[in-house]
């Protein structure tokens, strides 16, 4: 896997994927786009997020949405590293069992998801969920 970082001006960047898309990088607090640290807590946000949804659909849960909500601590010092993030899963769907969401949440965070594993060597990573209920199928 490859990609490429190019500066675009000031402190704006421009990464392109080896499958050609691009992501914008602002390293000036995230003023015109995500700064490196905040794509770190989506790339983790999204590679778990597909995770939890293929697990639940394989389990044959009826969800009609999964949002993760991504909170993260950081060092005062420089580097200012993450210390601790924390993924909370809010999962919408129609009689969608607690136990399932549960386990898929466990499963993204203790096998399937590439970035949570790397990322937990370095910093505390943590899980919660909640279930809405969706309104009833047509």
């Amino acid at each position: 896997m490859k990609a490429v970082v190019k500066w675009v001006a000031e402190e704006t960047f421009m990464g392109t994927s080896e499958s050609g898309h691009q992501v914008v990088l602002d390293a000036n607090k995230g003023a015109h786009a995500p700064s490196p640290m905040e794509n770190v807590l989506i790339s983790l946000g999204g590679c778990s997020s597909v995770d939890v949804v293929s697990i639940l659909q394989k389990a044959r849960q009826y969800i009609t949405d999964c949002r993760c909500e991504i909170s993260a601590e950081r060092a005062d010092a420089v580097p200012a590293v993450f210390t601790r993030i924390h993924l909370h899963f809010v999962v919408s769907g129609f009689a969608v069992a607690e136990k399932h969401v549960e386990r898929a949440v466990a499963l993204s965070a203790d096998k399937y998801c590439s970035v949570a594993k790397m990322l937990e060597k370095a910093v505390t990573i943590s899980h919660s969920f909640a279930i809405e209920e969706a309104p009833r199928p047509a």
